[in-house]
């Protein structure tokens, strides 16, 4: 998923595992190889909303680690 401000300019992969009604987004920077993850329920409008902050989520982690953004 390209994110506008993605640490250095390049993508983010975001991936979904849903199980019952949860649903675990997990957003994966290829470089680095760094994941970050959050859950929430497994409606598929709520689906957006879970990739967004997984990648916030993996922003603020890079940032922190000193790798990017």
């Amino acid at each position: 998923m390209p994110s506008a401000g993605s640490p250095g300019g390049r993508e983010i992969y975001v991936e979904f595992h849903v199980q019952g009604v949860y649903c675990k987004a997990t957003a994966i920077d290829p470089v680095t190889g760094t994941e970050a993850s959050t859950m929430g329920p497994a409606g598929a409008a709520q689906q957006h909303a879970l990739a967004e902050a997984a990648v916030r989520k993996l922003k603020y982690v890079l940032q922190k680690k000193g790798g990017g953004a």
